[in-house]
């Protein structure tokens, strides 16, 4: 049952040349780890058209507490911090809720 709005995360990453396809492979596990989260509702990942490089996540969870309980599981802490991070120029992350017309 959720308690507050469900809040959806947009990541840019921006990978350093020579290491997608690095990234690409660590990032199928986070996918793949992160969507049996209790609190995932969903996880996308897109690669940029005009970028190879630049790689655009799409992710939703049911509440501020499911975002915090992903950043502190095992597979983020491993795969994302000690592994993808030192391999991206840049990262920026927007935290959002949706809004419904």
């Amino acid at each position: 049952m959720e308690n507050q709005n469900p809040v959806h995360v947009f990541a840019t990453w921006k990978v350093k040349e020579g290491q997608i396809e690095n990234v690409l492979n660590l990032l199928k596990s986070v996918h793949d780890e992160s969507i049996r989260e209790n609190g995932n509702l969903f996880y996308k990942v897109h690669q940029s058209n005009s970028d190879i490089n630049t790689i655009l996540l799409f992710e939703g969870y049911t509440n501020e507490l499911a975002i915090t309980e992903h950043r502190n599981s095992k597979h983020f802490q491993e795969l994302v911090f000690g592994k993808i991070v030192p391999l991206l120029e840049n990262r920026e992350i927007i935290l959002t809720t949706p809004i419904e017309y």
